[in-house]
């Protein structure tokens, strides 16, 4: 790895938690465990419903305002952060959780071992690839310095050695697909989506073929059949994300077919048209839906059904910019999702 790309990118207030594949148990209603836990128990019985291989969570877990959602009583984002995944972790309706911390900078052994000993058995994790390995610029150092190009963009040796290496080693158990999250940059830096993909095939074929990992666009320029046809001979999977500057959740998967994934991962982040920072000052603190849509929970209830019909894997991360509280958007989209599986 060269010593340019070991920047560290600024960690967000709401990023300092961590974040195949076998199926967890489903929490089944069970009134003893209903007695030392804050859920009731038609959260218990719709988790039971839910199918094997699919799997709700959230984009981190370090949120006070879930306190009486998801947690039993109040606590501190850094007490949620350093702990708080056991408890998040035995909520009903989550079978996964989205590791976003580790964009900013690859996790150590301590921090993986930490989060492996709250976790329960059969619980993936989707982790984001760092920065240095995911960005194709560097951010200029200083105010006005212009971005200069990253030499470590889509290096196979440095995934091996800052990221498939720990996490083979510590946390193992727990590793779900990997997010390669590639950041939308000014036109200046914009990427040529020809070379883009030849670059993210050499990069996606040098990874052992045990390493789930799925791609996520931020540019719809990159949405191309020259990358479609690069993630079909790899192996690796198209992240469906619900993004302001992307097309709509059905549209992608008109484009690439979710059938032809090794799994599905679904991330709802932001509606379109709108910005991270606004919804998030008008959101929080995340404890009730602010602006419920309609078309996100049937796009999504549909792409879900799809997936579970022909048994692949399913991964839906929503994050609290999406409506206002992800634990509440996944509860309606759970139910919307077994009604239609149950009818």
């Amino acid at each position: 790895m060269s010593t340019a790309s070991r920047h560290l990118s600024p960690v967000p207030d709401d990023q300092l938690s961590l974040f195949p594949l076998a199926p967890a148990a489903r929490a089944a209603a069970d009134p003893a465990r209903e007695l030392e836990s804050p859920w009731p128990a038609e959260i218990y019985a719709l988790g039971a419903r839910l199918p094997q291989n699919v799997r709700f969570g959230t984009s981190s877990w370090s949120f006070p305002g879930w306190a009486g959602l998801i947690y039993r009583r109040p606590r501190s984002q850094s007490e949620l952060a350093r702990d708080g995944l056991r408890e998040y972790a035995r909520y009903p309706l989550f079978g996964t959780v989205g590791i976003d911390r580790s964009y900013y900078a690859p996790l150590g052994g301590e921090d993986l071992r930490r989060y492996h000993d709250q976790l329960p058995a059969g619980f993936p994790c989707c982790a984001k690839v760092p920065s240095m390995l995911a960005s194709p610029v560097i951010a200029g150092s200083g105010h006005g310095r212009p971005a200069v190009p990253n030499p470590d963009f889509l290096s196979p040796d440095g995934f091996l050695e800052e990221v498939w290496q720990p996490w083979q080693l510590h946390f193992r158990d727990h590793v779900g697909p990997f997010v390669l999250e590639v950041p939308p940059l000014p036109p200046e830096a914009r990427l040529d989506p020809n070379a883009f993909a030849d670059r993210l095939e050499h990069f996606l074929a040098a990874l052992p073929r045990e390493c789930p990992m799925s791609v996520e666009l931020r540019d719809r320029r990159l949405l191309t059949p020259a990358y479609a046809a690069v993630l079909q001979r790899t192996g690796a999977a198209h992240v469906l994300n619900y993004w302001s500057a992307m097309p709509r959740l059905a549209e992608q998967a008109r484009i690439l077919d979710p059938a032809t994934m090794p799994f599905v991962v679904l991330r709802l982040l932001l509606r379109p048209g709108t910005r991270y920072d606004e919804r998030r000052d008008t959101f929080r603190p995340f404890n009730r839906v602010v602006e419920q849509d309609d078309d996100l929970r049937r796009d999504v209830a549909r792409l879900i059904s799809d997936a579970a019909g022909r048994q692949q894997p399913v991964y839906v991360l929503v994050n609290n910019k999406a409506e206002g509280s992800a634990p509440l958007t996944i509860r309606a989209i759970a139910e919307q999702l077994v009604d239609a599986l149950e009818r």
